[in-house]
């Protein structure tokens, strides 16, 4: 294929975007090249700025769980903007949208809109400490969280130390107050709380990680996860910016069957549009301004032009949760006809699956965490992710996210995909 109109676009971007994009991992670093340049999408393809028609795999990393431009949304967004597209001032559409999430999630009363997921991931935390009165909190390795000071926190020298900035700019107080436990590790939280006792106000985490590719949490360690919170007394805060919405009506707490007492949305629940929002039950949720002391706000949260985008995808998917379905097994097809070539071609590898979430590790190794993960051979997923390009299937340019299938792809499209890596397996070698 050819990419000459995407590589022009990307040095002109240079000059005035920093690295060319508004979000690093567009940049392709990790996978070398440059990156392509999107003119147009429909259903499961984008459609780029040099005439090239590709299978899409992150959906916009989530949201878009019924494919691009999907009609209902495009049509909501339309009607809402000829009415004007921010008012700084409520809305009826924003309280039609809080019913519909209330409804579909289980265990929370209440919910507040923000515009991003870091944004809610943020504010989640900051009611978690307003709330109890306690300033730690406990990140696992790996798990994403947005650009927040709290959560660009990466391992100090042992188990029960505090973390240390892994950005510039994010400063050693803040670092301080973030501890790091392992995913999958129950006993690296016991060791956290056991150091830092009545001092840890909320422990969040991603339920199924998507961040070092997709990590299914174990049994065991979720819902001990949730006793620990319990008996400590620190509020457990799902981070679902990706999960919810995707992975079943009511998110990760649905489907793991673990009640979280925060919860953080995004992707899904904006349609398409920067939206993210938090929620929980009524007695946390009355700790925010203007009713309580914990002090939260934004100029376009709430603004109608994401609400009728999120409530028009919302409708969509309670109104038909066999879409759930739907995605689970294209996503089951996909992973057993990857394998299955990998497997034929001797290609070391490990297949992570979670409803509409997959990714594939070169690796012998299971991937349960951050560690493994990153044992991962980077090398051949460059030739992995180039090879597949070329193909004309778009996969995420890093090998620690996870693929986002949305429900436009056919069997077809899966069986293209699948026979492209027939195409390309033993140059991975």
């Amino acid at each position: 294929m050819i990419y000459q109109r995407s590589s022009a676009l990307f040095a002109e971007a240079k000059n005035y975007i920093p690295g060319g994009v508004n979000s690093p991992v567009r940049a392709f670093k990790a996978v070398g090249g440059d990156p392509i340049f999107v003119k147009s999408a429909k259903g499961a393809y984008l459609f780029d700025e040099d005439g090239n028609k590709l299978i899409d795999y992150i959906a916009s990393w989530g949201p878009l769980i019924l494919g691009h431009a999907y009609e209902p949304v495009i049509n909501a967004v339309i009607d809402k903007a000829k009415k004007g597209t921010s008012f700084g001032m409520p809305t009826e559409i924003e309280t039609e949208l809080a019913q519909l999430a209330v409804s579909m999630v289980p265990n929370i009363d209440k919910i507040r809109f923000v515009n991003s997921g870091t944004e809610a991931c943020m504010s989640a935390v900051r009611l978690a400490r307003g709330y109890t009165g306690k300033e730690k909190i406990i990140k696992f390795a790996g798990c994403y969280h947005g650009h927040s000071d709290s959560f660009l926190i990466q391992a100090g020298s042992g188990a029960v130390t505090f973390g240390s900035p892994n950005s510039p700019g994010v400063t050693q107080g803040t670092a301080k107050d973030t501890l790091l436990a392992m995913y999958n590790d129950l006993e690296s939280v016991r060791e956290l709380t056991s150091a830092n006792q009545g001092e840890i106000a909320a422990v969040i985490i991603e339920p199924v990680a998507g961040n070092m590719g997709c990590i299914i949490p174990t049994e065991e360690f979720i819902k001990g996860l949730r006793k620990l919170c319990t008996d400590e007394n620190i509020l457990l805060i799902f981070d679902e910016v990706m999960t919810g919405f995707r992975l079943g009506r009511g998110g990760a707490q649905e489907v793991l069957g673990v009640d979280a007492d925060i919860v953080t949305f995004g992707k899904v629940i904006g349609g398409g549009l920067p939206v993210g929002a938090f929620a929980a039950c009524e007695d946390i949720m009355n700790q925010l301004a203007p009713d309580g002391p914990v002090y939260q706000a934004g100029t376009l949260s709430g603004n109608p032009l994401a609400m009728s985008a999120g409530l028009a995808m919302l409708t969509e998917l309670n109104n038909n949760s066999g879409i759930f379905r739907s995605l689970a097994d294209k996503t089951a097809y996909l992973h057993k006809g990857l394998e299955k070539v990998l497997t034929e071609t001797g290609i070391a590898h490990q297949i992570n699956r979670f409803g509409s979430m997959i990714s594939v590790h070169f690796t012998q190794e299971p991937v349960v965490d951050f560690e493994s993960s990153a044992k991962g051979n980077n090398e051949t997923f460059k030739k992995y992710f180039h090879g597949m390009l070329e193909q004309g299937v778009y996969l995420p340019p890093s090998a620690f996210e996870s693929y986002f299938l949305n429900d436009a792809l056919s069997y077809k499209d899966l069986d293209t995909t699948i026979n492209a890596l027939k195409r390309i397996a033993n140059d991975l070698k």
